[in-house]
C-alpha cells in the first residue's frame, strides 16, 4: 500500500520537532525565567493570564465578524470550487483531497508571510506608535492565518470546538521550537478525544511557557530603538530589516505548524 507523500512529510517534520532541544543558553534562560515566575504573586499572575486569554477569545470573535474575514471565507470557497464545483460552504471543503486543501492553505501562508514582513518593516522604522502596536498586530495577523488554514481544510471555526482548537494551535505554534513537541502531543490527544461540537478540554491558553514570545518581542523593540538612529539616506534600514525578518520568521513558524496540524487531522 502506497504511503501518502504528505504523511511522509508530516512524519519527517514530527521527527525534527521531537529532536529539537534547548542549547546551553536557552537552558539557563529557562531556569532563570522559572525562578522569576515562582517569585511573582500567583494570584496576580493568574489574573493577567486570564486577561490575555480573554483578549485572544475576543480577537477571534472580532476576526470572524470582520469584513476582511468574510471576504477571505468567500475567496476560499471560490478556490475550493476550482477543484470541486459543488462546494458551497467551508465545511464542504472537507470533500477536497489533502493535497488540494494543502495547496489552498499554502497560498494563504505565502500571503501571511508577506503581510507579516511588511508590517514588521513598518514597525522597524522605530516609530513609537508602530512599535507599540507591533505585537498586538502580530497576534491578530497570525491568529487570522491559523483560521484561514483551518478553513482551507474545511474546518468551520465559528463552531465552538473548532474555535477552541484553532486557538490551541495558535498558542502551540507561537511557543519556542524546543517546547512545541509536548504541545503538539497534547494537541493531538485533545483532537482525538474532542466531541463533534462543544469543546470539553482545558480552555486556558496562556501560561508561563507562552511568555517567551512577548519577552522576545520586547527585546526586538529595544533592538529597533537602539539601531533606528543608524540611517542610510534618512532610512533606518537596520531597524526595517530586523523588524521584517523577525515578523516573517514568526509567521512562517505559525503557518507551518498550523498546516501540519490540519494535515494530520485529515490523515487521522
Amino acid at each position: 500500500m502506497a504511503v501518502n507523500p504528505i504523511g511522509k512529510e508530516i512524519s519527517s517534520w514530527e521527527n525534527k520537532l521531537e529532536a529539537q532541544s534547548a542549547n546551553d543558553f536557552e537552558r539557563i534562560y529557562d531556569a532563570l525565567e522559572k525562578q522569576t515566575m515562582i517569585r511573582l504573586n500567583q494570584s496576580s499572575k493568574q489574573e493577567w493570564f486570564r486577561m490575555v486569554d480573554t483578549l485572544l477569545f475576543h480577537s477571534h470573535a472580532y476576526l470572524q465578524g470582520s469584513a476582511l474575514q468574510k471576504e477571505a471565507r468567500e475567496r476560499l470557497i471560490a478556490q475550493g470550487r476550482i477543484f470541486l464545483p459543488e462546494i458551497n460552504s467551508i465545511e464542504d471543503m472537507q470533500s477536497l483531497s489533502i493535497e488540494q486543501s494543502s495547496y489552498i492553505s499554502t497560498q494563504e501562508m505565502a500571503k501571511g508571510r508577506l503581510y507579516a514582513m511588511a508590517q514588521g518593516g513598518a514597525a522597524g522604522t522605530g516609530g513609537v506608535l508602530l512599535l507599540g502596536t507591533d505585537f498586538p498586530l502580530q497576534v491578530i495577523m497570525n491568529l487570522r492565518l491559523v483560521q484561514l488554514i483551518a478553513m482551507g481544510f474545511g474546518r468551520e471555526i465559528r463552531r465552538p470546538i473548532e474555535m477552541m482548537l484553532s486557538l490551541k494551535v495558535f498558542q502551540a505554534a507561537t511557543l519556542p521550537r524546543r517546547m512545541q513537541w509536548n504541545a503538539w502531543q497534547s494537541l493531538l490527544t485533545e483532537t482525538r478525544s474532542a466531541s463533534d461540537y462543544m469543546y470539553q478540554g482545558n480552555d486556558e491558553l496562556v501560561d508561563d511557557k507562552w511568555l517567551h514570545e512577548p519577552i522576545k518581542q520586547a527585546v526586538k523593540s529595544l533592538l529597533i530603538l537602539k539601531v533606528r538612529k543608524k540611517v542610510v539616506q534618512g532610512i533606518p534600514l537596520l531597524g526595517i530589516a530586523a523588524g521584517a525578518a523577525w515578523n516573517y520568521r514568526l509567521a512562517k513558524r505559525v503557518g507551518e505548524f498550523s498546516l501540519r496540524y490540519y494535515q494530520k487531522r485529515c490523515l487521522l
